[in-house]
């Protein structure tokens, strides 16, 4: 639970972190299209970060729903792989790690719905 909660809040200032970089850093560096990739990898880290949050205090809150720490971690993984996949592409150019993307995106859908499973089953 407190692993979540830490996670959640770093996340929360690296995201913010880097969509300052991304709207500032690379404007005059990369193309529109490489800056709205950069865009939504920090707008997708951003809200995960708070589902992180959120997911901590639930854990908290509901200790014998210990799927809802899965859950968490999760969507940690797909937040990484996601977002940094996207960071990484625009930052590298290399555009084969666009394939990586949909596997955190897939992450994140199962993270989402683990977590839905995990209220339902015990809260």
């Amino acid at each position: 639970m407190k692993a979540l909660l830490l996670l959640g809040a770093i996340n929360g200032a690296l995201a913010v972190m880097l969509g300052a970089f991304g709207a500032h850093g690379l404007k005059s560096r990369v193309d529109a299209a490489m800056l709205q990739t950069w865009s939504t990898a920090s707008e997708y880290h951003f809200y995960h970060a708070l589902a992180l949050l959120l997911t901590g205090v639930l854990a908290k809150q509901f200790s014998s729903a210990t799927g809802l720490v899965t859950a968490g971690w999760v969507l940690f993984a797909g937040m990484l792989v996601f977002s940094g996949s996207l960071y990484l592409l625009v930052l590298t150019g290399q555009r084969w790690l666009g394939a990586a993307t949909p596997l955190g995106g897939t992450a994140l859908i199962i993270g989402w719905a683990w977590l839905a499973w995990s209220l339902y089953r015990h809260v």
